[in-house]
């Protein structure tokens, strides 16, 4: 116990060094957990735009449609098909979705593209789909008209009012055939998007590919997206093996490369930060370790054993850690969490940029607690491994020369 007290006493003997010190970890810490914590806001925020502008978390399909996109591969729910789905924890909402490719044509122009059966007042409410009308109305439930992305109005040199001529195969080989008037042309912020083609109300999707009951997907959201794969396999026992279950990132695992070769490249940026914030500590540990040269020298030639001088300086770098991570926690938790809720915007050249990507252009933040576990154990780590330092130094001090600093 004597040990520990001298430690802690120690410190305070010069408080400016000692405060110094403590400051070069509670820095690291602030400045490492901005780092982290900006990098998964911002993961998060692609991942749910990508989510909420079409996919959804998870998708549940006949076994073959993902691999044959095909309109045959289609199935009708069970009974208690959404009851299942609904009544499993973490799953937020749940609704059907009925989709192929087809020809659209009007006049002389012609366009392949996919026509998308939809709740109309689901899908608004998971995907937002109203607030990218552009020009005419949304659908309402049991509407015959289409929303249809402003590129392929475009190409279609189509307008409000006007009437498009779908031609496609439907279920079985039957023939798709049918006429739809323009309810409304959608301007998504995504070039993407744009492209993806027309949306209609599902009952009359049923109608134009003869699927009768039968869809192509469910889409499900969820509330706690670190839950997700566990919400898949809780799912998967509930319906078996007679439906394919894929979450977001097996469906469009473009994004989840780009998000992973990100963090690749953030490990060199961090691996650079925790450098520097290594060198700043050991520059204040040398410090002190020069004041206090002949102290430890006067404290040998005494008859202080150099294991207990490197004991005590053990405690000493300690304290300073563990000083320093809970000062750093507890200054970089309330910024976190207003950062959090108060993104930062972006400069106008660099929002142009992540508007055309459908980014909003925003700096965004995350509290995921890996954000502040990771970096307090990582700069707790390294203020802990510059205690070599100060082994070295008293293990190998030449006393004599050390009296006379």
């Amino acid at each position: 116990m004597k040990t520990y007290k001298m430690a802690w006493r120690n410190l305070w003997r010069n408080r400016k060094r000692t405060l110094i010190t403590v400051a070069a970890v509670v820095f690291a810490v602030f400045l490492s957990t901005f780092m982290s914590s900006m990098q998964e806001g911002t993961y998060s925020k692609m991942i749910e735009n990508t989510v909420s502008f079409y996919s959804g978390y998870i998708q549940v399909h006949d076994p073959n449609y993902w691999e044959s996109r095909s309109i045959n591969d289609v199935y009708a729910p069970d009974p208690d098909f959404y009851k299942k789905i609904n009544n499993t924890p973490n799953v937020k909402m749940s609704f059907p979705r009925l989709e192929s490719f087809s020809l659209i044509s009007t006049g002389e122009n012609t366009k392949a593209a996919a026509l998308i059966g939809v709740d109309p007042e689901k899908e608004n409410k998971m995907t937002g789909l109203a607030k990218w009308v552009e020009t005419g109305e949304y659908l309402k439930p049991g509407d015959d008209g289409l929303l249809i992305a402003i590129n392929l109005a475009k190409q279609l040199n189509v307008k409000v009012g006007d009437t498009l001529i779908l031609l496609g195969t439907g279920y079985h080989g039957n023939t798709a055939a049918s006429l739809f008037p323009v309810k409304g042309i959608l301007n998504f912020p995504s070039p993407q998007m744009n492209n993806i083609g027309v949306y209609a109300d599902i009952r009359k999707a049923r109608e134009y590919f003869s699927t009768a009951e039968m869809i192509t997907s469910t889409v499900i959201m969820v509330d706690d997206y670190s839950s997700l794969k566990h919400t898949k396999h809780e799912l998967q026992k509930k319906l078996g093996n007679k439906y394919s279950i894929m979450t977001w990132d097996e469906m469009q695992p473009e994004i989840l490369q780009m998000i992973q070769q990100d963090r690749a490249g953030a490990v060199i940026m961090k691996t650079i930060i925790y450098v520097v914030i290594g060198f700043g500590i050991l520059g204040t540990i040398i410090m002190m370790m020069s004041e206090r040269r002949k102290e430890l020298a006067i404290m040998v030639a005494v008859g202080m054993r150099r294991g207990k001088i490197i004991k005590t300086l053990f405690f000493e770098t300690l304290y300073i850690g563990m000083l320093g991570v809970i000062l750093g926690f507890i200054l970089s938790t309330p910024v976190m969490l207003w950062l959090v809720h108060h993104p930062i915007p972006l400069p106008d050249k660099m929002a142009e940029v992540y508007e055309k990507f459908g980014m909003e252009a925003k700096l965004f933040f995350s509290l995921y607690y890996p954000v502040f576990l990771n970096q307090i154990l990582t700069v707790f780590g390294i203020t802990i491994s510059v205690f070599l330092y100060p082994l070295v130094t008293v293990s190998r001090f030449n006393l004599i020369k050390s009296l006379r600093s």
